[in-house]
């Protein structure tokens, strides 16, 4: 008896990812291994730079609260230990966000910070 073999399957599930790559250059987009491979590849950039993506904003949030910090006379660990102690729950995002849009919000956190320390 002759080998059967689903060809419309098998053809659908290349041409789906040959769509996937449409706008990679050259051999990249049409050709079955190569495309399937940087295909692959991607997924795995994508999941990895997901959890790099969260890394990178918590420290670009850490350097935007250490430079208003410093304005007011504290370093970043300082003002830290400072909304710590005073029981001032704010997470790194809300202060950076305070930090660069509202500065007047932010020098009061640290005013009450200051005062609840000494």
């Amino acid at each position: 008896m002759p080998r059967s073999v689903n060809h419309v399957a098998s053809r659908a599930k290349r041409k789906r990812i040959l769509k996937l790559t449409r706008g990679y250059f050259g051999a990249r987009r049409n050709v079955w291994t190569v495309a399937k491979n940087t295909w692959e590849k991607g997924l795995q950039y994508a999941y990895r730079d997901r959890k790099n993506k969260k890394r990178n904003f918590r420290a670009l949030w850490i350097q935007r609260i250490n430079a208003a910090a410093r304005l007011e006379g504290l370093s970043y660990s300082q003002l830290m230990g400072a909304l710590h102690k005073a029981g001032i729950e704010m997470n790194r995002k809300v202060l950076a966000d305070l930090a660069m849009n509202n500065p007047a919000a932010f020098q009061a956190i640290v005013k009450q910070a200051k005062h609840s320390v000494k």
